[in-house]
């Protein structure tokens, strides 16, 4: 018999491909159908935004930051607005802090049912996809309720939160609560004993824990790989010590273990949602309540010249911060989102840099597709559940 020969061949996915989740191209060399080679590369969807925030007020960067991880707005507005207050030296009130818990919370859930729907059509279960759009199509009218913007609230400020919450809050955030465990169990079902699913997804793009740990990869990724590592839990903040929840953890680090992960992370999310809605009152304070950073009352604007004045000067001129730096990282949709802020003193920031774990998960991908087959290449690209605004910034 002749000997058989095999011929390296190139191939491009992206940066235009639907399964690269936005404009990543990867350049593949493959064996056949198996990987030998890959190069991720970045750069497509470049947007300058660090640098504009140094061109920004204060609290105008907000709604710049919230177009980074577009699935994770109030996390990325959260975690900056946590590290200008560090430099301001203020603190929320309790009601603030469980206000801003519950909406990044519900942020984690979008985030994650944009996530399950799309990984599961990249892998054939398109049905899955219909059903967690039209859950998400409840959070998004929350917001809506809350600031009039479906996608970016900017519902978090410096200092506090937009306004007080609109009447029919707790109803709105109490039916979907009522309704989504249910409708959990039935992405579970249609997914989670699916043998086409199992066998698409189960020892693919398998990443240890000691692998996770040395890439520097957080959130769910390395939570499937048994790195037991999550913010809210190691360093609480605001008042994450004070409610209950499980962190999963999964142990094989594949593709499976990354959709259990996620899926449970919404389910204890609901959990969290549960015990704030309870403790936050339909009205009360919504800010710090220091006029000289956040706006004072429209009612006494309209009656008190002290405070048409203050009014003014916070819109025209912002604030100044206390020149000085800060970090503060939370526990977003995709793991630890970090804020650096630089203060020179001025009422624009000299720095602001984001700590972004979709960056990582990304320098990751060539780790976890290399010796497996090009049709693992999609699983694997949806399982890690990378956001390219959140990279290209």
């Amino acid at each position: 018999m002749p000997e058989l020969r095999t011929e390296i061949m190139t191939v491009n996915m992206g940066p235009q491909h639907p399964s690269t989740h936005g404009v990543l191209r990867v350049i593949l060399q493959l064996d056949g159908e198996v990987v030998v080679s890959a190069d991720a590369t970045i750069g497509y969807l470049h947007t300058g935004i660090e640098k504009t925030c140094e061109n920004k007020k204060w609290q105008q960067v907000i709604p710049l930051v919230e177009r980074m991880d577009y699935l994770s707005a109030q996390s990325n507005s959260l975690a900056y607005a946590l590290s200008v207050e560090q430099l301001l030296g203020v603190e929320v009130p309790d009601r603030v802090a469980c206000i801003r818990m519950l909406i990044a919370e519900l942020q984690r859930i979008n985030s994650h049912l944009v996530w399950l729907g799309s990984h599961a059509m990249d892998v054939g279960a398109v049905t899955v996809m219909l059903y967690c759009f039209r859950e998400r199509e409840l959070l998004l009218n929350i917001n809506e309720m809350i600031a009039g913007f479906r996608m970016f609230p900017s519902y978090n400020r410096v200092g506090g939160l937009r306004e007080d919450l609109p009447p029919g809050f707790h109803a709105a955030v109490r039916e979907f609560l009522d309704r989504f465990p249910p409708k959990l169990k039935e992405y579970e079902d249609l997914l989670t004993q699916n043998e086409i699913w199992k066998r698409r997804t189960r020892g693919v793009g398998v990443l240890s824990k000691s692998d996770a740990i040395a890439w520097g990869l957080v959130g769910p990724i390395s939570r499937a790989s048994g790195v037991e590592y999550d913010v809210r839990r190691t360093f609480p903040y605001l008042k994450y010590d004070t409610v209950e929840f499980d962190v999963p953890v999964g142990s094989a680090g594949d593709v499976y273990d990354r959709y259990l992960v996620r899926v449970e992370e919404m389910r204890q999310s609901a959990r969290i949602c549960r015990q704030l809605i309870d403790r936050i009152t339909p009205t009360g304070v919504f800010d710090i309540q220091d006029y000289r950073i956040v706006p004072p009352p429209k009612d006494r604007v309209y009656t008190e010249m002290e405070a048409l004045i203050q009014h003014f000067l916070v819109y025209s001129q912002g604030f100044d911060v206390p020149a000085g730096e800060a970090c503060v990282a939370i526990e977003g949709p995709r793991g630890e989102q970090g804020f650096y802020v630089v203060s020179d003193g001025t009422n624009r920031p000299w720095r602001v840099k984001s700590r972004s774990p979709s960056l990582l998960a990304c320098q990751a991908l060539p780790k976890l597709i290399v010796g497996g087959l090009i049709a693992d290449v999609i699983a694997v690209i949806g399982s890690i559940d990378v956001v390219l605004g959140d990279v290209d910034r």
